[in-house]
């Protein structure tokens, strides 16, 4: 063979093993190149609430022959102990407390704690060890002259020692009771409606960018912890004007893979998604938007409770003229927000309290409630109670869905196991 007749040969077998292995590789390009269809994983959802839901599903979304693109539909979730395990704001107050995360003076921090809260003593539930009323003035006062001790004294604030030294003292002791204290007091006592804001106030002065900062380290923290309740108790050397104090709250954050799968196969479906939650907007808005949480739902689908901002700073002053989203609240802001934009009211609520309980039964658009079965009573017992009446039937109009509160995951029941618990308990008794 001669030296030119070599050479072609070489390259002809050359571009033939390039062709087939061009070949045998484009059915893997093409296989990449196609997403897998969003599909409504099963899960651990409560067999009859996923068939509900799939059949929502089936009868509004874009495979029904009768979609309209121009009409889309749209659903409505609560946020905290709804789309998550446990409650996004509380987490982040307790991480504030934790690491002394405040842009207050001593004084500033006087105002805001005393901020829209009602003079006088707290209800009889929010007693102290002693058996004695707390009243306003009393636990604001001990609580201005911890802060201001930590203030002083923390590095992060306007002293020098590190924050592992601050919260080895008293003050730290005291203040971190006093305040979740005070928290559930004013709750409690005076309603959610001035609960669920004063919580907020205690980001003033500080930046939107700083508040969602601080709500993903929060988030991020708080997923890593065991689920647990944690007591705190004032020091008796501290007992100042309003004695000693006890406060309890539950640790621990947890995604919910099925509200995140249901969410972005509703939208896959062309079914538009929202939540209105009763925590802070932009704090929520850090969970539910960031990929690696995994809802994915745009920014501007959040609402939430919404502080005046002066000169890009948060105050303490609840946005005028835009309803405290807890409630009825969030009937008002779903009608003033979402009906304006679209016409026509959300097709599906789904929540888990008692501040659920208006969004759910006042709009006439709602096919299908569904309740997070939290074993409460009250008004969202009521729904749940109702959910239960219907088990069995092919139309439900309010279903339930279980969880086991000691892992902090959904069970396929309709029943919740209770934390600390072992027996799972299907409405409150």
């Amino acid at each position: 063979m001669s030296h030119t007749l070599a050479k072609r040969s070489f390259w002809w077998l050359t571009l033939l093993m390039a062709a087939a292995l061009l070949a045998a590789s484009l059915p893997v390009l093409a296989h990449a190149a196609t997403p897998a269809p969003q599909v409504f994983d099963k899960g651990k959802w409560a067999p009859a609430t996923y068939q509900a839901v799939n059949a929502l599903i089936e009868k509004n979304g874009s495979k029904n022959p009768a979609y309209n693109a121009a009409k889309k539909p749209y659903v409505v979730f609560d946020w905290d102990n709804t789309s998550i395990m446990h409650d996004t704001e509380e987490a982040l107050f307790v991480y504030q407390i934790n690491h002394l995360a405040y842009k207050l003076t001593p004084e500033e921090f006087g105002k805001v704690i005393r901020t829209n809260v009602p003079e006088g003593p707290f209800s009889d539930a929010y007693k102290n060890v002693d058996g004695k009323p707390v009243t306003l003035d009393a636990i604001a006062s001990d609580l201005v002259a911890d802060y201001t001790y930590l203030y002083q004294n923390y590095e992060g604030l306007k002293g020098s020692k590190t924050l592992e030294e601050v919260k080895a003292t008293e003050q730290f002791a005291d203040f971190r009771a006093k305040l979740y204290f005070l928290y559930e007091a004013i709750n409690d006592t005076h309603s959610n409606t001035i609960g669920y804001p004063w919580v907020l106030y205690l980001f003033t002065n500080m930046t939107i960018d700083e508040v969602h900062q601080l709500a993903e380290v929060s988030n991020d923290a708080s997923l890593g912890m065991a689920i647990e309740k944690v007591t705190w108790t004032s020091p008796k050397a501290l007992a100042g004007k309003a004695g000693v104090v006890k406060a309890s709250h539950t640790t621990g954050l947890r995604l919910t893979s099925e509200v995140a799968n249901l969410m972005n196969t509703l939208r896959a479906n062309g079914i538009d998604v929202y939540v209105v939650s009763a925590s802070l907007e932009d704090v929520v808005r850090v969970f539910a938007t960031l990929p690696k949480y995994g809802y994915n739902l745009p920014s501007e689908n959040i609402i939430g409770m919404r502080l005046k901002t002066e000169n890009g700073l948060i105050t303490n002053v609840y946005q005028p003229d835009y309803p405290i989203t807890v409630g009825h609240g969030k009937t008002e802001v779903i009608e003033s927000v979402l009906v304006k934009k679209y016409g026509y009211g959300p097709i599906f609520i789904a929540g888990d309290s008692n501040g659920d309980f208006e969004m759910m039964t006042e709009l006439d658009s709602v096919q299908l409630a569904l309740v997070v079965n939290r074993v409460k009573g009250g008004k969202i017992g009521q729904q749940a109670a109702k959910a239960a009446e219907q088990l069995g039937k092919a139309s439900p109009t309010v279903v339930l869905q279980g969880r086991d509160e000691n892992t902090g995951m959904w069970i396929p029941s309709e029943s919740t196991i209770r934390l600390g618990e072992k027996e799972p308990q299907l409405i409150s008794k």
